[in-house]
């Protein structure tokens, strides 16, 4: 039997569990810990029978509880690796450092290894990026804008360096290593990366990963397929271009954005600047668009749909559930009817059994 159960949905925070047989994923964990597992054990689910969380993007409301329940449940985590790259960036800022600065501490660290007797190839390796960069910033058309650009190379060098020597340093030191580092806020007891259009398993679950048009490194949303059972799940996305539109067909199961009002974001208590970014294509879908998709370029299978991601401060419930419901007049329900449900952010939905 296949189960989708939502923990929550909404700006302050967003959850979902599938299972599938003997396989259970989180997809995303933007509660905290305790919070997810107080949800999950009050719909039955063992937190700890979870075999993977899944990541969408790196928005604190996707991810505030991340770190905590990896390390918590010892379990994988897979997402893109721009994603948990821009994450580790949230949760672990990088002091900023001129450029001078940074060569500095890349000389004393080399002379460091030297003296004490150790191979210092990646030293090395980074005193030639830092050449590089130096040579970069000499060929720019001005002196200010080579500054910058060679600045921001430095900083994704550091970057790079910073998380590739903390997963050679785990690697090399073991799962025992592992549980020592858990008071490092961006440490995750395994990672795994995943590629938007390279679908692959998990258990009895696949799992195909797709982009989606929203203002974070690389997010993606997913179609699950187990049983015979397919599920899609799209949020945070601005408009539904081809691509997302093509993977939402054939859902047993339907999980949309529907985040927003227009009238009631236009008038509502945002910032202009966030109103802007609300509504463009790298924004928030609004009930009208979730419901354009519905009723145009939607098969109109799935016997579930759940409209998800309701913004509390422009959007009322009421509004979200007439719109769609005139949008799926026009698609005929299956055999048992279509039940059309939306996610809430302070309690759970009932598991949906398919």
């Amino acid at each position: 039997m296949v189960e989708f159960t939502v923990l929550a949905s909404g700006s302050r925070g967003n959850s979902a569990v599938l299972s599938a047989g003997s396989t259970r994923i989180l997809l995303d964990a933007g509660l905290s810990a305790r919070e997810l597992c107080r949800r999950m054990q009050g719909c039955g689910i063992d937190p700890a029978t979870l075999d993977a969380i899944l990541i969408t993007h790196e928005h604190s409301d996707h991810v505030r509880g991340l770190g905590a329940m990896a390390r918590r449940l010892g379990v994988p985590v897979y997402l893109t690796e721009a994603t948990h790259r821009e994450w580790r960036r949230i949760v672990c800022p990088q002091p900023k450092q001129t450029y001078a600065q940074w060569l500095e501490a890349l000389r004393a660290r080399k002379a460091a290894a030297q003296q004490a007797g150790q191979p210092d190839g990646r030293p090395g390796e980074l005193e030639s990026v830092a050449a590089g960069l130096a040579l970069a910033a000499e060929a720019a058309d001005g002196p200010e804008s080579g500054l910058l650009e060679t600045e921001a190379l430095v900083t994704e060098a550091l970057e790079t360096d910073a998380l590739e020597s903390d997963q050679s340093a785990t690697e090399a030191a073991g799962p025992e290593a592992a549980g020592q580092k858990s008071g490092n806020a961006a440490h995750l007891p395994e990672v795994c990366y995943l590629k938007p259009g390279e679908p692959f398993s998990l258990g009895a679950i696949e799992v195909h990963p797709f982009t989606i048009p929203h203002d974070a490194a690389d997010p993606v949303g997913y179609v699950f397929r187990a049983e015979g059972v397919r599920v899609g799940v799209a949020t945070d996305l601005g408009y539904v271009p081809p691509n997302v539109a093509a993977q939402l067909q054939g859902c047993d199961l339907l999980m949309l954005e529907s985040n927003h009002d227009l009238d009631m974001l236009r008038d509502g208590p945002y910032p202009w600047s966030v109103k802007q970014r609300v509504l463009s294509r790298v924004g928030h879908l609004s009930n009208d668009a979730a419901a354009e998709f519905l009723e145009q370029n939607w098969d109109g299978r799935a016997g579930w749909v759940i409209l998800a991601h309701l913004s509390e401060s422009n959007n009322l419930p009421e509004i979200a559930r007439l719109t769609a419901e005139r949008a799926l007049e026009r698609h005929a329900a299956s055999l048992f009817g279509r039940q059309l449900l939306l996610a809430q952010q302070d309690e759970p939905l009932s598991p949906i059994a398919l």
